[in-house]
Formats: structure tokens, sequence, C-alpha cells
């Protein structure tokens, strides 16, 4: 009997079934509504992959969803792995041209979406151009009519997912196979759909069993969005494979976080940085060590992170990560200072630190961090429809993160800084590109620039720098209300400057480290001090 490489065997439906036949009652996804077995959702899976492939799905098409943190949502992403169908998760957050997007360049024919989200697709109707069909999830019980700009698609109830029989697959997709397009924020440009291989996601999800120590009888707690990597993979896809629990709530709260931490006998998080720097912000209380809470995932880490995880009674570690690159880097619990995302995990990755004609620099420079696999599939498989970015990324065999790193002899990689023009605010990745192209939209603005300014709470603030047309003037307060509807709320800016005129290169490019430079002044505008308050 010929020998199975069990790096080979990866795929979401092969783990999910043998979990299933080893524990197959213990707690896999727990929620305020309901828990799910690891039986269950070998059961409900089934029922989901049985049921797209008998509406037509082929194995390789692309299904959108767009679906809040419930247990229904994680139904839906293990059947489409299992009929082999590409799933294409949808930020929660998004509307208008953002939404138009991903929902065109995905060229998916079928949508499984909650009916909350109904009314941003009948605002967009006009401009879709390959969605026929929508499953809808009603959780109101008012039957969610179409809006009727909608009337044209077919719709189906989220309930012929469920009604098909739970035989179980003959076959899964090869560990090579697309499991999910995952699209990036854009931030060197239009949103880029990351092709994930079942390989890429195990790999992913397996280094979030090995960094947090996972084991049966966790339970990891980590309010993160399903349609993120973060949420989907490092925990539930982690729980999976190590025999744990994971907890999936609507939303990171500060005033809920520990009660739900309790509540649920959380033994295992992930904070990012910004969600830690809230809690920590908090008055101190007696209590505090005493949380069920015993080891943290940080990322990233902040000065006085050692202080955190002694008052909340945790350990805590980092990483580094992205879509494109997995998470190539691992450190243990003792780590010699909060700024290092640790070393390479050498067994299956390789890396250099390289300037910008891709030689690299020494030990102690800073450099673009690019990567490979000493394993295929390993890494993204490329931007789906795009080849022009996958050959640019992969430039000379490497794949470029965009990142700047710089190494010390020991090993330790540091994170510095993004190459790209990107904004990181509170765990979201902002395209300063989309932010602009909104806010140029604005009968009364010329020109703007947008550009990231140190927050108060770790991580960025959105701030633009907004040139007016001649003889107008821009109430700022009126440019938030101009934005709230067209984009999500953690990319509205937050400072506003409106100025005569833009630095500028002589090419006519536009300065922004200039900007940046400057930041905030005394007469900066700043929407959380003036009271404004954006809606969700």
């Amino acid at each position: 009997m010929p020998q199975v490489d069990p790096r080979r065997d990866q795929s979401v439906g092969t783990v999910l079934a043998k979990r299933a036949a080893a524990t197959p009652d213990a707690a896999f996804i727990v929620s305020d509504d309901r828990t799910l077995s690891f039986r269950e959702a070998d059961l409900e899976s089934n029922r989901v992959a049985n049921a797209v492939e008998g509406l037509g799905v082929d194995a390789g098409g692309t299904v959108l969803v767009l679906m809040p943190n419930i247990i229904a949502m994680i139904s839906v992403w293990l059947g489409l792995a299992k009929r082999g169908a590409i799933q294409v998760p949808v930020n929660t957050a998004y509307r208008g041209s953002l939404l138009v997007h991903v929902i065109n360049d995905s060229a998916a024919d079928t949508m499984i979406v909650e009916s909350t989200f109904l009314e941003r697709l009948g605002d967009v109707a006009g401009e879709l151009e390959h969605l026929r069909r929508l499953i809808v999830l009603d959780q109101s019980g008012d039957g969610a009519p179409l809006p009727s700009a909608l009337a044209h698609m077919e719709r189906l109830d989220f309930a012929v997912l469920l009604d098909a029989p739970d035989t179980a697959r003959e076959s899964f997709p090869a560990h090579h196979d697309l499991k999910a397009i995952m699209y990036t924020s854009g931030t060197t440009g239009p949103s880029k759909g990351v092709m994930i291989t079942h390989a890429h996601a195990y790999t992913y999800a397996h280094g979030g069993v090995d960094l947090m120590d996972l084991v049966p009888g966790d339970v990891y707690y980590a309010p993160l969005p399903l349609f993120h990597i973060a949420g989907q993979w490092a925990c539930c896809y982690a729980s999976m494979i190590a025999g744990s629990t994971s907890v999936i709530t609507e939303r990171f709260s500060v005033e809920r976080f520990w009660e739900d931490a309790k509540r649920f006998n959380a033994t295992v998080t992930f904070f990012l940085g910004a969600m830690a720097n809230f809690l920590a912000r908090q008055p101190e209380q007696p209590g505090d060590a005493e949380t069920s809470i015993e080891r943290a995932l940080v990322v990233p880490m902040f000065p006085d992170v050692h202080d955190f995880g002694k008052r909340f009674g945790m350990r805590i570690k980092t990483t580094y990560g992205s879509t494109e690159t997995c998470s190539p880097h691992r450190m243990g619990w003792d780590y010699p200072n909060w700024k290092t995302c640790g070393k390479l995990l050498d067994e299956y990755f390789e890396a250099r630190i390289v300037d910008e004609n891709d030689l690299d620099v020494p030990n102690g420079t800073v450099g673009e961090f690019c990567v490979r696999g000493k394993e295929p599939w390993l890494l993204m498989a490329g931007y789906w429809r795009h080849p022009e970015w996958t050959e640019k990324a992969w430039s000379n065999l490497w794949l470029h993160s965009g990142d700047a790193m710089w190494r010390d002899d020991e090993g330790y990689y540091y994170f510095a800084d993004r190459v790209k023009d990107s904004i990181r605010r509170r765990g979201e990745n902002i395209s300063s590109m989309e932010v602009e192209n909104e806010i140029n939209l604005h009968p009364d603005v010329v020109e703007c620039a947008v550009f990231p300014v140190p927050s108060e709470y770790l991580e960025d603030e959105v701030m633009v720098t907004v040139v007016t047309k001649p003889g107008r003037e821009l109430d700022p307060v009126d440019l938030i209300r101009f934005l709230e509807p067209r984009m999500a709320h953690f990319m509205v800016p937050r400072f506003i400057d409106i100025v005569e005129a833009l630095p500028k290169t002589p090419t006519g490019k536009i300065q922004k480290f200039d900007l940046r430079d400057v930041g905030t002044t005394p007469t900066t505008w700043d929407r959380e001090a003036a009271g404004i308050k954006v809606k969700r």
C-alpha cells in the first residue's frame, strides 16, 4: 500500500472528516445561539456541499458569501470547501463601489447573503455584471423580500442548503485546488483577490495551532470577523485541526470582552493590537488577573504589552502574516523584546530582505520582506483574474510582501513599516486610494491626499488633506455625512485639513511623505473631538 504524505492531506473536508470521526460530540463552535459539534459540522457541511452541487455550482466556481459572525457562516464555508467551490467572503462593512468591485471581480453568479445586507445590494443592483442568484438567510422572520432593484434575480431561501441529504462526499478537493478568494484591502490600488489553495489555508491555520499550543479542551475566543483570515483560519480552522473549541460573537466589545471570556470559559484569545490597547486603557480592577484566558496572540505588539499580560494573567506572543504570505514566523513564549515578530519557520519557508533592486541588505538594515515556500502551494497561488499583478508580486521568483522589515544577527525579524501606501486602523487595512476616490466625488473637492497619522490607540488613524474648488467652502461634517453611505465605517477619515494646494513632485505626483511628516496641526479638524459619530 503506498505511503500517504500527511502534508498532502490538507483539504478542509479531509481534516473535518477525521476530526468528526475522532471526537464527534466535542464542541467545535459555540455562540450565544447554539453549539456546533464536530459531527454536526460534518453533516451540515455535507448538506451544503450536496445542495450547491444540485444547484449547478461547479467545482472551481466562485460563490460570494456576505454573512455576519454566525454559525451558519461556518457551515457555508465548510460546505463550499467540500464541494470544491471557491468561497469569496465579503467584508460586511463594504458598500457602494467597494462592494461592486468585489462582486464583479469575483465573476460569481451566486451569493449566499444574510437578509440585512440586501438593501446594500439593491443600492448597486444596476452595476452588478455577473450576479444572478441570491440564497438568502432571513433571521428577521419577515420573509426578507428582495428590494425592487433586485427583482430580476433568482431568490432562494437558505433552507435549501440545509434540506439536502447529509450523504458524505465521495471525494474532496486536492491540497493544490483553490479553496477561496480572499480580497485584500487594495493597499496599492483596487482590492486584489488572493487565490488561496487548501494547502495554503491549512498551513496558515496549523500555524495557529503551533503558535498558541492549541490542544483539545482549549476554548479559543477571538471576536474577529469570519470574512478575515484571522477569524476563519487562525481561530476556527486552527481549532478544527487541534480538536479545540472556537467561540464566535458578533464583534469585539471592550465592555463585553471579559464577561464573554468568563461566560465561555475561554483559555486562548487573539487580539489585534488596537483591541488589546483598548482593554489596557480601561481602569484596573481587583480581579483583572483572574481571567480564564491563559494565552493570547497580540498582533502587532505594543510597548507595554508585558504589563498588559501580567495584569490579566496571560502569556503573550505575536507573529507576522498576510493573506498572500501565510504566517512564516514563529516565536516561543520567551522572546527578546516586544518589537520582534519571531524567527523564520525555515522548515517550510525561506526569506530575504531586499532593497529596491531585489538585492539582499545586511542584517540590521530595513528592506522589503520577500518569502517563498520550500514546498508547493504554501503561499498564494496568485491574484484572481489579474496575472499582471501576480507577475509583479512574484518578481525574481520571490513573493514580495510589500512590508518593510529588518533582521538581527540572531535571526529575529522586526516589522518596520509598510512599503505600500496603506493605513492600518483598528485591525483593518485601508487603501488610501479607495478613500481618495470617494472624497474626490464630493462637489466641493478638487483633489485630496489620504494618509495615516499615529493613533493614541496604536496603529493608525485616517487623515485627509483636501483642496477645494475655487470659491467653495467645505464643511468637514458635510464631508463625513457624504462619505458615510459610500464606504465602510472604519475608512471614514477622523482628521481633515483644508489647504490651497498639495505638495507635489515635478511630474505632478502628490508627496504624501511631506503630509505624513507634518501630521495634525492646530488647524486640523478632529471628528472625534467634534463629537461626530460614524454609523456602522
